[in-house]
């Protein structure tokens, strides 16, 4: 049996879960107390982060290798645009972005008390660069790549959704229309909605 040890709230426990989810992996989710870590876990893999997968032996404790792992088992929806090399680069790069830049703004803005050599407003600016871009990208399509789910919405979902629940009569009110849709469409979804279950 596959073992994975998730933290339920940590945005790149949630998208592994989400692929794993999606690839119809089975998967047995041990919850991890970040303050309690399992003896079982921090022996297969010492750095002691979530997500960390046991696939029968083999350990994975990279959300977004997780998730590329689980698409290999079964990509039924094609989330990786096979056909499309073009996409491939995208999907790369707005998970780079997210990954590196926008992460990193993210954590600022949150835990703005923890970095008080910039206002929490010059944290959620650096934030914003990332949501116009993403709203931009959504114009024509209802998705990041197009008219289907790929890769890059399920890596990108939680940590869009962190920014919004930052200050959420803030992000209601900015001109980000599409990207709020975006946003309100995945967190409704059965995908979101069954690896979120308590």
């Amino acid at each position: 049996m596959n073992t994975l040890y998730s933290f339920r709230r940590c945005p790149y426990a949630m998208r592994a879960r989400m692929a794993l989810r999606y690839a119809g992996v089975p998967v047995d989710i041990v919850e991890v107390s970040l303050k309690d870590k399992p003896a079982e876990m921090l022996a297969i893999s010492p750095k002691g982060t979530v997500p960390v997968l046991d696939a029968d032996g083999v350990v994975i404790d990279e959300s977004l290798q997780i998730m590329r792992w689980a698409l290999a088992q079964n990509d039924p929806d094609d989330w990786l645009f096979k056909d499309d090399p073009g996409a491939e680069v995208i999907m790369n790069m707005l998970i780079e972005t997210n990954d590196q830049r926008f992460k990193t703004s993210l954590n600022h803005y949150k835990y703005a008390e923890r970095y008080p050599e910039q206002p929490m407003e010059v944290y959620r600016m650096q934030c914003e660069m990332i949501a116009h871009y993403l709203d931009l990208t959504l114009a024509e399509h209802d998705y990041l790549l197009g008219d289907r789910l790929s890769l890059a919405d399920i890596a990108l979902l939680p940590f869009v959704r962190q920014f919004a629940h930052v200050d959420r009569e803030w992000f209601a009110q900015t001109p980000y229309v599409r990207l709020q849709a975006w946003l309100q469409r995945l967190l409704e979804s059965e995908l979101f909605t069954s690896i979120m279950k308590k």
